[in-house]
């Protein structure tokens, strides 16, 4: 555990995940999400390759989607991770059901019931700061994608398997992800709510 200087009148604390991969070039692509915890995050994981999905990564609500930032804006880009994290206490996150976005992308996705609002709240200062700022296609609407861009048949089947998907669990902490190009998206650093 790593402890940050003075961030919103407390102290801000992280954990270093460590990616392995070295930092090279003048810019990173990062993203943030909350990762979804066993048992139901590996469940969802597995169901999305399942249906073919060719994008599969750790099952996760994200917060703010690829987002490519000069590598030397990284340190302020974490300072302000950590600031927002410390302005927001815990929360319920509950997913239930199914949904689509379907015909406008060909999505199936694992529905937020509870714990909407605080993800919004999140991914909007997530968002206040130029290096993150970024416009969007689609109004920002928590989810968890379990199917994309995969023939209409696996979309259906993903979606009627897990109409009746149920989890309830504690949310303490986002995780900035970054890309190399080279490798797949690694976690890098948690940002924990409320310290």
């Amino acid at each position: 555990m790593r402890e940050d200087g003075p961030v919103a009148g407390g102290v801000a604390r992280s954990v270093e995940r460590g990616n392995g991969a070295p930092l090279t070039g003048d810019t990173i692509q990062i993203g943030i999400a909350v990762d979804i915890p066993e048992p139901w995050g590996g469940m969802l994981t597995r169901r999305r390759a399942a249906a073919g999905d060719p994008l599969v990564v750790q099952a996760h609500v994200t917060l703010l989607g690829p987002t490519e930032i000069p590598m030397a804006a990284l340190p302020k880009v974490e300072r302000h991770l950590a600031g927002v994290a410390a302005g927001h206490p815990p929360f319920t996150l509950h997913l239930r059901g199914t949904g689509t976005f379907r015909p406008v992308t060909q999505v199936v996705f694992v529905a937020v019931a509870a714990g909407i609002s605080e993800c919004e709240l999140l991914a909007g200062e997530i968002r206040s700061v130029p290096e993150l700022h970024r416009e969007m296609r689609f109004p920002y609407h928590p989810h968890v994608t379990v199917a994309q861009d995969v023939a209409p048949e696996a979309l259906d089947e993903v979606y009627e398997d897990l109409a009746d998907f149920s989890a309830m669990f504690q949310v303490d902490s986002f995780t900035l992800f970054s890309h190399s190009g080279e490798t797949r998206w690694q976690p890098r650093r948690d940002f924990l709510l409320g310290c």
